[in-house]
């Protein structure tokens, strides 16, 4: 029989926190393993291997549900890989507007910054922009997404 992982092993071997390991239990991105006679649950290779893919996507940014396509597209080797293309080019148009709001975002706290002269706060351009939208350059106010610069 292959070895099996407590929970606390399998979060050491996945580099993870036990209670992420939990979380993605409960949310179906991982299978819940079978338990020990002690009632612990025992984790094999194949989780381990899921769990890191499912960080590794984490990590790309992929939302929870774009992971659930892919792991459940993963469970079909011999499918198409159509729809994990478009998943991944969904995630990189999402990527690339998260980019250009950053670039704004940089571009008008730069010329916030800039334009302080020092002084009194009466005279602070930095409170200005912010209390008052019109001097702000910035093309768009709207939070992208992903919540990149929600408050």
């Amino acid at each position: 029989m292959a070895t099996r992982l407590t929970i606390g092993r399998a979060a050491e071997a996945a580099g993870c926190k036990v209670q992420t390991i939990r979380y993605y239990e409960q949310i179906g991105l991982l299978r819940r393993p079978p338990r020990s006679e002690g009632n612990q649950r025992l984790f094999a290779q194949e989780d381990i291997r899921r769990l890191a893919f499912i960080r590794h996507a984490r990590a790309l940014g992929f939302p929870l549900q774009a992971i659930r396509d892919l792991l459940s597209l993963g469970d079909e080797p011999e499918q198409s890989c159509e729809a994990a293309d478009a998943i991944a080019k969904a995630q990189l148009g999402d990527v690339e507007q998260r980019i250009e709001y950053l670039q704004a975002l940089r571009r008008e706290l730069k010329r916030m910054v800039e334009q302080c002269r020092g002084g009194r706060i009466a005279d602070c351009r930095v409170i200005e922009v912010l209390s008052d939208h019109a001097p702000c350059e910035m093309f768009n106010h709207a939070v992208p997404r992903s919540g990149v610069g929600s408050p």
